[in-house]
């Protein structure tokens, strides 16, 4: 019979983690909240007997809980047990609960009983999440691209990242782009903490010595907030923004956002209500809903451009490279912002 090794810490365990199947045993609201990237849910117990087991043990003591943990989990053993099987690589998983403590010891026992190998993670899923904050504070080089919303920066992230350059998609990470308008069309967003996790996973493949691409973003995206110490070494880093006239702007955004629902533009428009005052809130809507979408957008490029340049006024302009063109060609700009960033290279 199968058993397993000593528990493994959290450097080893992820690196065993690019060759072998991790499974979180914890409850599904847990999961659903934030797990290691790529991890199966085969939880010990569901959300209901978690929060009963929970409480018997602080009411009641650990050997009462240990007992209705019992009862609850014994009915579905062998569907566990059958998932695990389904999940396992070469007869070995990777186990986890949220300390490291009873939950994956359990489970672990349970799967032994089916000749599968476990490591079980020393410190759960509380080790993962502190690895996770302590690395995305570590410095890196990062370029931060910039521009008035419109300019095409995800679509020249992507050109330069085909070009070998190494390119972080926050806004892909987080679904959503950005601003008011930035969730339609868009799948549900993870929780600011699973966003920190798949953050941490594409930022762990990229060697500390190479420069990292990523979008000028505000402190949360959408409803997604970026770990405090990475956003403040985003906002350290030098920005080459993108300058473009609305004229050159429409078009992309008429395609982006005419084909949506006159609701969901709405709604959106409505979101920004006020700061953008009732007079132009009301012009807008009755924009939108005659059809006439490059006003409603002229009205909420005034509020985003004025709120963007603002902002970029108030970091060091020694960190900011100003980018002026006068077309959408994706190439050609891509073009003007690495030579923009050779330039700031020569200046450091």
């Amino acid at each position: 019979m199968a058993g397993h090794r000593e528990k493994i810490n959290i450097s080893e365990f992820l690196k065993m983690a690019a060759g072998l199947p991790v499974v979180d045993v914890r409850s599904p609201g847990e999961y659903s909240y934030g797990h290691i990237p790529g991890a199966v849910n085969i939880p010990l117990f569901d959300d209901k007997e978690r929060e009963i087991v929970g409480t018997l043990y602080r009411n009641e003591g650990r050997t009462k809980a240990i007992l209705k943990g019992l009862d609850l989990a014994s009915a579905e053993m062998s569907a566990k047990l059958e998932k695990a099987l389904s999940v396992a690589r070469e007869n070995q998983l990777l186990v986890h609960c949220w300390r490291g403590g009873m939950r994956s010891e359990a489970m672990a026992w349970l799967f032994s009983l089916g000749d599968i190998r476990t490591e079980v993670l020393d410190g759960g899923y509380k080790a993962y999440r502190h690895l996770v904050l302590e690395e995305l504070g570590i410095k890196r080089n990062f370029f931060i691209l910039g521009g008035l919303t419109g300019s095409g920066k995800t679509e020249l992230l992507k050109y330069i990242q085909e070009k070998g350059k190494q390119v972080i998609d926050l806004e892909g990470i987080a679904c959503h782009k950005g601003s008011a308008f930035g969730s339609i069309g868009q799948p549900p967003q993870p929780t600011s903490e699973h966003f920190a996790n798949l953050l941490h996973k594409e930022i762990s493949a990229i060697p500390e010595n190479q420069v990292i691409w990523l979008e000028d973003e505000s402190k949360n995206i959408g409803t997604v907030f970026m770990p405090d110490t990475f956003f403040v070494n985003m906002r350290e880093s030098p920005v080459i923004a993108l300058i473009m006239d609305v004229k050159t702007r429409m078009p992309r955004l008429l395609k982006e956002y005419s084909t949506h629902s006159a609701e969901e533009l709405i709604n959106s428009v409505q979101k920004i209500s006020r700061r953008l005052g009732g007079d132009k809130t009301k012009e807008a809507i009755e924009s939108i809903e005659t059809g006439d979408f490059t006003k409603a957008i002229e009205i909420t490029l005034d509020y985003y451009d004025k709120t963007y340049l603002y902002g970029l006024k108030q970091r060091p302009p020694e960190r900011i490279i100003y980018v002026e063109t006068d077309t959408d060609d994706v190439e050609v700009n891509a073009d003007k912002i690495m030579k923009a960033a050779a330039k700031f290279n020569g200046k450091k």
